[in-house]
């Protein structure tokens, strides 16, 4: 076991992002205790991401994860349900502090000067790529905050996150592999993309 910084992480860097509505007949509703899925008209509502941590944060790496919204009562949260990292202290805390199933891969995120982004991620197999092109710069910095719920020793774990970050509207172009584990995702379009630019990130704690 790698020895990993304590909760909270300060995390710097970039997030390239894609919402997706998948029919709730191809995604199972596993989710933490005490939480339900959000299903609209009959469809889960599903994030995909790219991130790259950067050196002025607490750890430096990679990552590719796939976040399905849920809520706690009313209450609007998110559960990850499937990550993919290239950096083994973040694998670890990840798991060990927050419930984060977090998986080791190879992932390679090219970011361009014009914003434009060519990613993907595979272990032995790919596991997704993805192609992001910048449309439209949102005036000002945001400050975006919420809760991740997963599932940690058999309990629903909270956690607290919150990013103050630069927004760009994007366009995406995806492919999920049919014999990979995110075939749910095959051949969907994204409802919206959106590219978090320069974030500071603070998560747990």
């Amino acid at each position: 076991m790698s020895v990993y910084p304590p909760e909270p992480w300060e995390l710097r860097g970039q997030l390239h992002i894609s919402l997706f509505a998948v029919p709730r007949r191809h995604l199972s509703a596993d989710t933490p205790e005490g939480t339900r899925s959000v299903t609209i008209a009959g469809r889960r509502l599903v994030a995909a991401a790219w991130v790259v941590y950067e050196p002025e944060g607490v750890l430096a790496y990679r990552e590719f994860l796939v976040a399905m919204l849920v809520r706690e009562g009313l209450r609007p949260r998110a559960c990850i349900r499937d990550i993919w990292v290239d950096h083994t202290i973040a694998r670890d805390g990840g798991r060990a502090l927050w419930g984060i199933p977090k998986e080791m891969a190879r992932i390679d995120i090219r970011q361009y000067t014009d914003g434009g982004v060519n990613a993907r991620a595979e272990t032995a197999h790919c596991l997704a790529r993805a192609e992001f092109t910048p449309r439209l710069t949102v005036p000002r910095r945001w400050t975006i905050a919420g809760r991740i719920v997963q599932t940690l020793d058999g309990r629903a774990k909270r956690s607290r996150a919150r990013v103050r970050t630069g927004l760009r509207i994007a366009s995406a172009r995806w492919e999920f592999p049919l014999d990979g584990p995110l075939a749910a995702l095959s051949g969907r379009r994204p409802l919206v993309s959106l590219s978090l630019r320069d974030f500071r990130l603070r998560f747990g704690g």
